[in-house]
């Protein structure tokens, strides 16, 4: 992994040279993980933007002695220090060494308002420039190593339902407490390292909740049962919506659900490089506008998945951006009518050249369990 975290170094530098940075001060520790491998909770970074080797030789890490040995293995390609006060000691070297750190970027966007103060005096003579989401527009296109852990992911989410269904798990008498337990400890087994997030199991009127939190509800036959759950492997994280019926579906169950499923249909279609985000959305939310159902897709069409379960880019009428090859994105529009019920399908997809690679391979097919 040295070499890939290497290269995605290499990415930055290129980003901070178009802005005259000479370096950033990397704070925030999804983007540590996402630049060293590093998995600890407390660590600083600082990229220096020079090329080639010489960046490298002045880039530095800095954790505290709790993870001295993980450091070693982790980050064995930096030059490491071990401070309890990472980020105040890597500001404070910059501004021993402020003829090579003149103008150095930080990520605003993660650190208050204190310690943005105490930053600037340790950093002296060093210019300390606000420049947020660098690291996260990288984090936007996923390299294979990332796609493979999504892909990994998503398999574990898959096979943990279909054994979830095959065993039983999924039956009237059941509470949405129990159901949830259940698939995440099948998610577990699967191989995942936890679940992605909350796991959310809504049954009957419950279903009509988009973020509904599974309660001693008990399930019902004649129920839809909406599942939203993911797993976690090597950091990153996979998210699937299905609903299923208990027992033979009504007739405006039926409507409903070939509703959602033709919407999601139109907007992973939609997912293409160098669409407009807003019109992904645009594509499944005018299927379900059409039908007379407009006022009941409560939210965005989806989100990027990574090493976070929601970041960019956002599918929504109020998203920003185009699509772009390698993007990780959901899929997932939904009708929910309260007090009766509702259905929502998702899917994790990669955005490839054509048409988009599926992660999330469970049929979307009317279930009747």
């Amino acid at each position: 992994m040295s070499e890939t975290h290497a290269h995605r170094r290499d990415a930055l530098r290129s980003r901070l040279r178009e802005r005259d940075l000479d370096a950033l001060l990397v704070t925030d520790l999804l983007n540590i993980r996402y630049l060293t491998g590093f998995t600890g909770s407390n660590a600083a970074l600082v990229v220096h933007a020079a090329d080639g080797p010489g960046g490298e030789d002045r880039t530095v890490f800095c954790t505290d002695g709790r993870y001295l040995t993980q450091a070693e293995e982790q980050v064995a390609d930096l030059e490491r220090v071990i401070d309890r006060a990472s980020d105040l000691t890597i500001a404070h070297r910059l501004g021993e060494e402020a003829a090579d750190y003149r103008r150095v970027g930080f990520e605003s966007q993660h650190v208050t308002v204190d310690n943005r103060d105490a930053l600037d005096d340790a950093a002296g003579k060093s210019e300390l420039v606000r420049a947020p989401g660098i690291v996260e527009q990288l984090r936007l296109i996923k390299d294979s190593t990332e796609i493979e852990a999504l892909r990994m992911a998503c398999a574990a989410a898959d096979r943990a339902l279909a054994d979830l269904i095959e065993h039983g798990g999924l039956r009237a008498g059941r509470t949405e407490l129990e159901v949830a337990r259940e698939l995440e400890a099948r998610m577990l087994d699967n191989g995942a390292a936890g679940p992605s997030f909350e796991t959310i199991i809504a049954a009957g009127p419950n279903s009509a909740v988009p973020h509904h939190r599974p309660t001693d509800a008990v399930l019902a036959d004649g129920d839809f049962v909406k599942m939203d759950f993911g797993a976690l492997v090597d950091g990153y994280h996979s998210d699937m919506t299905r609903t299923v019926v208990l027992g033979k579906a009504a007739d405006w169950q039926r409507e409903i659900y070939e509703l959602v499923r033709a919407s999601q249909a139109a907007g992973r279609a939609a997912v293409k490089i160098d669409t407009e985000v807003r019109d992904v959305d645009s594509a499944a939310r005018q299927v379900i506008a059409d039908a007379g159902y407009g006022e009941q897709f409560l939210h965005g069409l989806g989100h990027g998945v990574g090493l976070e379960i929601h970041e960019a880019p956002t599918l929504s009428q109020r998203g920003d951006g185009r699509i772009a090859e390698r993007m990780a994105v959901t899929v997932e529009p939904g009708v929910y009518l309260a007090g009766r019920g509702g259905v929502r399908i998702e899917d994790t997809l990669v955005v490839r050249p054509g048409t988009p690679e599926l992660l999330t391979l469970t049929t979307k097919e009317l279930v009747e369990v």
